[in-house]
């Protein structure tokens, strides 16, 4: 499985947490709990604060440090919907319970807006997302979810914007066509899992860095989770690992595939150039299969990423790999100077549904399929209300059936790339 480390990786984020990073000390001896998260990434951090707050005795264990995998160094773009899109779900559920499930991915995006200020911190949360198309026969794309989601979903705030238009929103050559969603936003996430760390502990929850679970049993119906200092029981377990489950549950992870992703912050811009680049100062998405997405950060440097890789590691030089792909975008950064690159782990699912249920009282959240921001608060929600005795929301995800990847632990990720492959050539065609 991939190393992991004591310390974040160099990125943009951890330069800009430096001040609010702190040691939480590793499990050690014998404990007892109500609710045991392994994870501490959004999932795991969203469900145990929801917990905390209903007067649950909570406990997160992490094998690195909060948010050190994909929750603290994603892309930040809080985008409304799966990485799979409605078609999946809605067939898999029907309509009225795929509506349920969008009703609460709406809610989500609210409720990303609402917290900082719940819970007194900051994450440099701004409105605006917009999905841009490069191909001309792709911009019916735009207007047919515009259509899709006022109609099927009640989601009717999405706005087209013709190309006309869109130097008002980027200053790129690239693109056709673009749909702006008020209700999504970008912010910096490894910001957000901090905060919400600190909100759980003042909530009375327990958080342990460095303490990697090692196996897990159930014994007279209990869970006891053995670490490499410690061991901890609890009535109720919630496996929040996602890319980094591994062998801790074989079974779990055989439907998860990890996948390599990269992105790079530039040096800061003049505030005239990156206002030019990004006036409305929203994230940006585009429609291709391997997308590019970007933004502007308070301190006016532009976030680009968008590369990845399905045999799990990472390009020698992120910035020299990634550097052609935004000079593609904007050719007026040609040259510019790249300040941070870095790169982490996504936990694709065979379908890009996601991946969320229970066994008893065994529980788990995984297979965002490179697109969590949002998703994961909904899926955390539907797990904590579940534990608190309301388990209908997570009914709605246990509709969805995510089968092992093709090809074993061995070949899915070849096989992966193989299909990545031809995607991607018939987008350059």
């Amino acid at each position: 499985m991939f190393q992991q480390s004591d310390q974040h990786v160099d990125s943009y984020y951890a330069h800009t947490c430096a001040d609010r990073v702190i040691d939480r000390t590793p499990l050690e001896g014998e404990h007892d709990t109500e609710v045991l998260i392994i994870g501490a990434g959004f999932s795991g951090l969203h469900t145990a604060l929801r917990l905390a707050l209903a007067g649950k005795r909570v406990t997160v264990l992490e094998a690195s440090r909060v948010a050190w995998a994909a929750s603290g160094r994603n892309g930040g773009q809080a985008i409304l919907g799966w990485s799979c899109d409605m078609p999946p779900l809605e067939a898999a559920l029907g309509l009225e319970r795929a509506r349920r499930l969008w009703d609460g991915m709406r809610w989500a995006a609210r409720e990303l807006r609402d917290l900082p200020g719940r819970h007194y911190f900051d994450c440099d949360y701004r409105p605006g997302h917009l999905w841009t198309s490069v191909m001309p026969r792709r911009v019916s794309l735009l207007t047919e979810w515009q259509h899709e989601a006022s109609h099927k979903w009640g989601h009717d705030g999405l706005q087209f914007i013709a190309k006309e238009q869109l130097p008002q929103w980027v200053a790129s050559d690239r693109y056709q066509a673009g749909l702006f969603d008020p209700e999504g936003g970008h912010l910096n996430p490894l910001k957000l899992a901090l905060g919400l760390a600190a909100a759980i502990e003042r909530a009375g929850g327990r958080i342990h860095e460095l303490s990697k679970a090692t196996s897990y049993r159930e014994e007279n119906g209990r869970y006891s989770v053995d670490t490499e200092r410690g061991c901890i029981r609890a009535d109720v377990l919630v496996l929040a690992c996602n890319a980094y489950l591994d062998q801790l549950d074989p079974q779990l992870s055989s439907c998860v595939l990890p996948v390599g992703t990269y992105q790079v912050a530039t040096e800061p811009l003049s505030e005239e150039l990156a206002i030019t680049l990004l006036p409305r100062n929203v994230c940006v998405t585009d429609n291709q299969f391997v997308l590019d997405y970007f933004r502007r950060t308070p301190d006016n440097r532009l976030l680009f990423g968008g590369g990845c890789t399905y045999l799990g590691g990472m390009p020698k030089d992120i910035a020299a790999a990634t550097r052609p792909y935004l000079e593609r975008v904007f050719p007026q950064l040609q040259g510019v100077g790249l300040e941070f690159a870095w790169g982490g782990h996504i936990d694709l699912t065979l379908k890009r549904t996601p991946d969320i249920g229970r066994r008893g009282d065994l529980y788990w959240m995984q297979g965002y399929s490179g697109h969590g921001v949002l998703p994961t608060l909904a899926g955390a929600r539907a797990v904590s209300d579940a534990i608190l005795g309301q388990p209908d929301e997570l009914a709605l995800y246990q509709g969805l059936v995510n089968d092992r990847f093709p090809g074993g632990k061995y070949m899915a990720a070849p096989l992966e790339a193989i299909g990545k492959a031809w995607y991607r050539l018939r987008d350059s065609l």
